[in-house]
């Protein structure tokens, strides 16, 4: 049979025949039946979900006749079964609306925990489709299961609603959302709902406005202001921003026209996910492009010009994602990181100038929209990728009106004022309305009149028509413009000019004096900037790809034209070298925030200033590569050095050049993927091994230790005293040693020395100011507070620590910081906090492309449900944190605390057989990790299924031998302990424990 109680009551058989139970006081009886279908229901509650506080006198009496009544009319369909507990209906509860609605809405919610936005979509429009009314309406509204019921549907709904949002939902939602908030005006998460659809649907102010709404209501009825999640929501829809953020370059001139080539490229990307702009040099597909996606709520905008080997393009992309390596994460292939980044986002993803490279660019797009369902790609590209689905949409020349506006834009720029002329036409014309020859013209404007700049025009493109037949006219159109312009600089404009030509990605003023031997070179720049030859913003110079591309022909052709390109490239190389010389100790210093955003400005020009030293200097590539490999750990990901370091190993030959042995291992260190299938690397490895043991004199670099470290295994590879000696007295190479020894002495089981480590290193940071030192030295220290139950100050070490990764703009070591302040909120009773935190650390990971991050915040999430009793939910956390943990010595720890959860949940459940399976599958894991604390919890897991008391206490004894400290901090280990000592004597508890914290890692290998 079928039952309804979402609305008016349905009694159906299996074929669909209704069946009438009664009037209103079977109905009733029927539905509090129902409410616990499968389970006896106790005569009171019968009584008092039937008469209130007031029942007449022989209601025991009365209820059974009611219930044999009933009983008559469902016959022979099902029974109510009486017994000592009560009476019980003989149904299914899933036969029942009400409790298939609890079942989808919490499989719905541990979706929406989980990120799988499409099956929460999916599951509760299921859930609420099953509602036809008010709940249970033959029963009073006081009634505490209609409450419920009732109290769950909007959640559910609020839930389905988040999930539409993350999958693009926006206008749509607006309507069900103004109904819901009249129905429940007092819901800050229908609000800030409210305000993220009316956002998402290009309806910014009406969604400030709804914060006013929502500030006015909450004061008016409760005397209470926004709450932070709100008010941050409203700062952040304030200042222009979304949830993820917006990486499209910001113009600096106005767009002019475009708008049918706009919507068509809105229309394309509706229905496809591939589109791609084609067209010559100076049509302006890359300002099309920008500005098409400037209307995406989450895109990222990858320039592929400055790249010259297509292995580095997932690299590009990574860096515009603002994807780095965090100080513990493993190293991973680009291409793998780049998917594990997008698996779940919905982005859209630009790449610019893709012909040069479309052999590698188009693969990588395959790859991607076959991987990641939720991005789509704008590419442009002077051809095709060639991949099936792509639309292409040619990007054609300027028809003449919007080519007349645009020159009237760039003209009014020079010549404020100017308000056109006749010949304004013509000019167009004559450039066949491509943009960047338009603009190139206007601001010839300066100088030259109209007249003068037509009759110019004409004369230049007559004597270029007989150049290259075998190229499109407009190729040959674009380069008279250049070419024209070009003619029209004095001497040292175009000398500075093909000098600038050598910087990769712009160059400050610094940078232009130096490498280009050019004194006070101010006017010289600001002329050429005038003349639309350069761009200038915050201080950097700029040249357009197609500008640089026409004046480095010219260095090229020029008298002694290699020889002049080599001594500009070598003295291109030397100044990037000094600086990165310059650069390396600040890094680990109180000024590394400006240092670092002085780096990543400058990422281009290091990268060709290295691949120019790989192929002319390679000791000098060594010592370049030396100095800028803490900044590719603090900023990049691991991998995009990869290729150019093998490529200086090969330069270098087997052994390290005299005085360099320790520039040659962290070359070696930068050849290391870490995937475990590149078949030199073993080989690699050991011969760093070799090297590092053979440095016995202070180190230059004292980050050298991290990168070996990470490529090898734990820090304590090379003995102690040899480490001492490498380290010397560079107070920062102090503090790392000391953070080294922390470490392991934690993972030995020394908890008193590893804190007091800990603390040493964390005072030197301290003194060197160094953010990242101290961040990594915080989220420890708080941890063995948070283990010793000491709550309050273990969130202190965390906010300060998080305080630094913040400024650092570090994802990966943020998402630490907020799992580990989450678990202390957890194990203090703080719930709800802790989820939201755990969450926030799934998402840092996630968009780090970090899994095992990830896997170790979704293992929180299922600590938090199984701890407050929703087991369910729990499962599905834990199976999915085991999904995502990759196959690493780093994640060993992390894959034994999942099992342990899985085991946990099974125990809260009863079944202790399979708590049993899944704690020894933890220990065997815990038995290959070189973490102690590893085999502690695998024990304490243990002791709460062991089947004797003594047994219990011994491997109880053993986890706190091995952790070399109590945990009074977990309540699963308190638990326990309680539980086991309830069942023992004082006297026989303390000789196992003792026996078991002897013993230490015997106790737990034995069966």
């Amino acid at each position: 049979m079928r039952f309804g109680i979402l609305g008016p009551l349905d009694v159906r058989t299996d074929d669909g025949t209704p069946l009438d139970p009664g009037g209103p006081r079977p109905r009733a009886l029927l539905s509090l039946l129902l409410l616990d279908a499968g389970h006896a229901v106790s005569p009171q509650r019968l009584i008092d979900g039937l008469y209130g506080a007031g029942p007449p006198a022989g209601a025991a009496n009365a209820l059974q006749s009611q219930i044999s009544r009933l009983r008559r009319r469902l016959a022979p369909h099902t029974d109510i079964e009486a017994g000592p507990a009560g009476y019980r209906i003989t149904v299914a509860p899933e036969s029942v609306d009400a409790h298939r609605f609890e079942r989808l809405a919490g499989e719905g919610r541990a979706a929406l925990a989980a990120g799988d936005h499409a099956r929460v979509a999916r599951l509760l429009r299921e859930a609420l489709s099953l509602w036809r009314g008010p709940a249970l309406p033959d029963l009073p509204d006081t009634h505490a299961g209609r409450i419920r019921l009732e109290e769950l549907r909007p959640a559910a709904v609020q839930d389905r609603i988040e999930a539409d949002l993350a999958l693009g939902g926006g206008s749509d939602l607006v309507p069900e959302l103004r109904s819901l908030l009249a129905a429940h005006p007092l819901s800050e998460r229908l609000y800030g709902q409210l305000m993220r659809a009316l956002h998402a649907g290009g309806r910014p102010a009406e969604a400030l406005t709804v914060f006013e709404e929502a500030r006015r209501a909450l004061a008016e009825e409760l005397g209470a202001d926004p709450s932070p999640e709100l008010s941050a929501l409203h700062l952040e829809l304030l200042q222009g921003q979304k949830s993820e953020r917006r990486r499209v370059p910001v113009q600096l001139t106005r767009f002019v026209g475009r708008e049918a080539e706009l919507a068509e490229i809105g229309s394309a990307l509706d229905g496809s996910r591939l589109v791609t702009l084609t067209g010559p040099g100076g049509a302006g597909k890359t300002r099309l492009a920008i500005e098409a996606a400037s209307g995406h709520t989450d895109v990222c905008y990858a320039e592929l010009a400055p790249l010259t080997d297509g292995a580095q393009i997932p690299y590009a992309v990574l860096a515009a994602l603002g994807v780095r390596d965090g100080f513990r994460s493993p190293a991973t292939d680009g291409t793998e990181r780049l998917t594990a980044v997008l698996e779940d986002r919905e982005l859209l993803l630009v790449l610019d100038n893709c012909e040069h490279l479309v052999a590698d660019a188009a693969p990588l797009a395959a790859l991607l929209l076959g991987v990641c369902p939720g991005v789509r790609v704008l590419a442009t590209s002077r051809e095709s990728l060639g991949i099936t689905g792509e639309v292409l949409i040619p990007v054609p020349p300027l028809p003449p009106e919007p080519a007349g506006r645009l020159f009237l834009d760039r003209a009014r720029a020079v010549r404020p004022g100017f308000e056109g002329h006749t010949r304004v036409a013509d000019i167009c014309a004559a450039l066949d309305g491509l943009p960047l020859a338009i603009e190139l013209a206007a601001a010839r404007l300066r100088t030259l009149t109209p007249d003068e700049l037509a009759d110019r025009l004409h004369d230049r493109f007559r004597l270029l028509s007989r150049g290259d037949r075998s190229k499109a006219p407009r190729h040959r159109t674009l380069r008279a413009v250049v070419e024209w312009s070009w003619d029209l600089l004095d001497e040292e404009e175009r000398e500075l000019a093909t000098r600038l030509t050598v910087f990769a990605g712009g160059a400050g003023l610094e940078a232009v004096e130096a490498v280009c031997a050019t004194p006070y070179p101010e006017d010289l720049l600001a002329s050429l900037v005038e003349k639309s030859f350069l761009e200038v913003s915050e201080g950097r110079y700029r040249m357009l790809e197609t500008i640089r591309a026409f004046a480095a022909q010219q260095r090229a052709d020029g008298a002694d034209g290699h020889r002049y390109e080599q001594r500009l490239r070598d003295a291109h190389a030397a100044y990037f070298r000094a600086l990165a010389e310059r650069a390396e100790p600040c890094l680990r210093g109180g000024g590394q925030l400006p240092w670092l955003a002085r780096l990543d400005a400058e990422r281009d020009n290091l990268d060709a200033a290295l691949r120019h030293l790989v192929a002319t200097a390679p000791e000098d590539a060594l010592r370049l590569m030396a100095a800028l490999s803490w900044f590719w750990r603090l900023r990049t990901p691991h991998g995009e050095q990869v290729p150019l370091a093998r490529a200086l190993l090969a330069a270098v030959g087997e052994a390290p050049p005299p005085g360099l042995a320790e520039e040659y291992a962290l070359c070696l260190m930068n050849t290391v993927t870490g995937r475990g299938d590149e078949p030199g690397e073993p080989d690699r490895i050991a011969r760093v091994a070799a090297l590092m043991h053979a440095l016995e004199e202070p180190l230059r670099l004292p980050f050298t230790m991290v990168l070996w470290s990470l490529a090898a295994g734990p820090l304590y590879a090379v003995d102690e005293d040899l480490l001492a000696l490498q380290v010397g007295d560079e107070p920062w190479g102090r503090a790392l040693l000391d953070l080294g020894l922390a470490y392991r002495a934690q993972f030995t089981g020394d908890p008193v020395a590893a804190e007091a480590a800990f603390a040493c290193s964390l005072a030197s940071f301290r003194a060197t100011g160094d953010r990242w030192g101290m961040a990594n030295c915080l989220d420890p220290l708080g941890g063995f507070a948070g283990r010793r139950g000491e709550y309050d100050r273990a969130l202190e070490l965390f906010d300060e620590g998080l305080v630094y990764v913040r400024e650092l703009d570090a994802p990966e070591e943020t998402s630490d910081l907020l799992r580990s302040r989450a678990t202390v909120l957890l194990h203090r009773g703080d719930a709800e906090e802790a989820g939201g935190h755990f969450r926030q650390a799934a998402d840092l990971a996630r968009e780090a492309g970090a899994p095992d991050k990830v896997a170790a915040a979704r293992r929180g999430l299922g600590d938090t449900a199984r701890l407050t009793g929703e087991t369910a939910h729990a499962r599905v956390h834990y199976e999915s944190a085991l999904q995502a943990c990759a196959a690493n010595w780093f994640s060993v720890g992390e894959t034994v605390l999942i099992l342990i959860g899985l085991g946990r949940t099974a125990a809260a459940e009863g079944d202790l057989d399979q708590a049993r399976d899944w704690f020894a599958q933890a220990r065997i894991h815990a038995l290959d990790s070189p973490d102690a604390l590893a085999m502690a919890s695998a024990a304490d897991a243990l002791a709460s299924v062991a089947p004797h008391p003594e047994r219990a206490a011994e491997l109880l004894g053993a986890a706190e031998g091995l952790r070399g400290a109590s945990a009074e901090g977990d309540p699963d280990v308190v638990r326990t302990r309680r539980a086991v000592r309830a069942r023992l004597s004082p006297e026989a508890y303390d000789k196992a424990f003792g026996q078991g914290r002897a013993l230490r890692s015997a106790a737990v290998s034995e069966r």
